[in-house]
């Protein structure tokens, strides 16, 4: 606050990011010590194609107070329990990266190794079927894990959702606690020539809004982080090569599967998201290996139902701002960077970046060392984050040129470390609070054919017989906790049908 003024904290930009940002702005933050303001314009679309959540939407939902129920109900929404990867690994493979924990930690030792001792006594079962959350989802089961005490082998689930319906909703959410909206078109930026920060923005029909702290939500355009402050951006294409997708929907035609799909094919992936009203679905894929046509016939030719409308294309350069917080301008969402949802991780990274504002929200003048702490910390995140997704790419044992070209390039070392850490005895090593735990890279890596040459020696304290009894047992627990579970279907008409 300066003075006796409140704190003005002006969000540029609609759509999930910014009515994110504004519901949890306006949740926490005092309405006599700060203003809140949104402009958006309903000329400029938004991308609007993130429609698949990890767990950790659930806190953000809490920490609002919403009702699962009528959140679902208003979003079109199902459950998710994980993603399921097909032709990833050979091209007839398949796996599911299933949320929640595999098998049980032995003492010390992570249930995984006793799984890779038990291969080489002959023991055939897959990963996959150590997972509660795996075989519920390929069972099509679903329920919430129990709230006072949660087993071994409860659920963790995320959601499908429709991302314009959300935005709309929690629009009405922040603007029911005192979130101003203002409908137009950002025509300048005014820029303080001694600081360097954003003073206003000029609208049209000649109007202002001024400012102390900017959140820019404007996509792809950037249009404060880059247009106005500069902060640059850093390419990773030579890593991430696709550059461009294509996204429809169809008509929902079988069971909502508790799952999202990503199918492989000769140079990218399709998405298959599950709605209660439709099914989503995108084909990314790089545009120096596959047409825009063949790209399109690609997409039409894998749906589930009937087409709701034409693809509606999408161009892309994979990476991040340089700087994420400049002056006094901060970028959330795709004005931040452009991640490809291969692991639905772009609304969570919108979630981490409000909690990264509200842990730094500046009290008067901002600070150089919490702008600093602010862009450190984002970019580990992000760091984090690409290298589980280039995993993905690298570790594979397609033919086509694209998969063959992704297999042999160079990695960045912190994950060829990890690459390393893993292939010589299991080991994973997670570092600070990067996002994805031991039991996502353990899916992957191991459902894309990477098995370690050994395991930790502990798990060998075990007679041949005791480990087949260990293994024996988790497998039936699992199996046991997913037959109580009614249908994924039969939860959501129970419970959260939309109208």
């Amino acid at each position: 606050m300066a003075g006796d003024q409140p704190y003005r904290i002006v969000i540029v930009g609609g759509g999930t990011a910014g009515w994110m940002a504004a519901a949890v702005l306006a949740r926490f933050l005092t309405p006599s010590h700060y203003t809140l303001t949104l402009v958006e314009s309903d000329a400029i679309g938004t991308v609007g194609v993130g429609e698949a959540t990890i767990p950790q939407l659930q806190l953000l939902n809490a920490n609002l107070g919403l009702d699962e129920f009528a959140f679902m109900r208003q979003t079109q929404a199902t459950y998710k329990l994980g993603i399921e990867f097909v032709g990833w690994g050979a091209s007839d493979s398949r796996y599911i990266h299933a949320f929640g924990g595999v098998g049980r930690q032995i003492g010390q030792t992570p249930f995984h190794h006793y799984w890779l001792r038990g291969l080489s006594l002959g023991e055939t079962a897959p990963l996959d079927a150590y997972s509660v959350n795996a075989a519920a989802a390929y069972g099509g089961k679903f329920q919430r894990a129990k709230p006072q005490a949660p087993q071994p082998h409860d659920l963790a689930h995320a959601f499908h959702f429709d991302a314009s319906l959300y935005a709309r909703f929690l629009g009405g959410f922040a603007q029911s606690r005192g979130v101003k909206r203002l409908e137009g078109e950002v025509k300048a930026a005014h820029i303080d020539g001694q600081t360097g920060h954003v003073t206003h923005l000029s609208l049209d029909e000649d109007r202002t809004v001024a400012g102390d702290l900017f959140i820019d939500c404007s996509g792809f355009r950037g249009l404060l982080i880059e247009g106005a402050v500069k902060a640059g951006y850093e390419s990773w294409t030579h890593w991430l090569p696709c550059d461009r997708a294509l996204a429809v929907p169809c008509a929902s035609v079988e069971a909502l599967t508790p799952y999202t799909r990503s199918t492989a094919h000769r140079a990218g992936w399709q998405w298959r998201i599950p709605l209660q009203h439709r099914t989503g679905n995108g084909h990314v894929y790089c545009s120096s290996h596959v047409s825009d046509d063949e790209a399109a016939a690609v997409l039409l030719n894998h749906l589930d139902g009937a087409v709701l409308g034409d693809p509606r294309p999408i161009r892309f350069t994979t990476g991040r701002r340089k700087a994420f917080w400049r002056h006094n301008v901060v970028a959330l969402g795709l004005a931040a960077g452009f991640l490809e949802p291969l692991e639905s991780t772009s609304i969570h990274l919108v979630q981490s970046a409000i909690e990264r504002v509200l842990k730094f929200l500046p009290k008067g003048a901002i600070q150089a060392v919490d702008v600093a702490a602010y862009n450190a910390q984002t970019i580990f995140e992000w760091e984090r984050v690409r290298d589980f997704i280039i995993l993905h790419y690298h570790v594979n044992s397609r033919s086509e040129p694209f998969w063959r070209d992704c297999a042999a390039m160079a990695v960045p070392d912190s994950l060829t470390e990890k690459l390393d850490l893993f292939r010589a005895n299991g080991r994973i090593t997670r570092f600070n609070e990067e996002l994805f735990a031991e039991p996502g890279w353990l899916q992957v890596m191991v459902g894309q054919g990477l098995i370690p040459e050994g395991y930790h020696p502990l798990a060998d304290s075990e007679k041949a017989q005791e480990v087949r009894e260990l293994l024996g047992l988790v497998r039936r627990s699992v199996t046991k906790r997913v037959a109580e579970m009614p249908s994924h279907d039969r939860f959501i008409a129970d419970n959260c049908q939309a109208a």
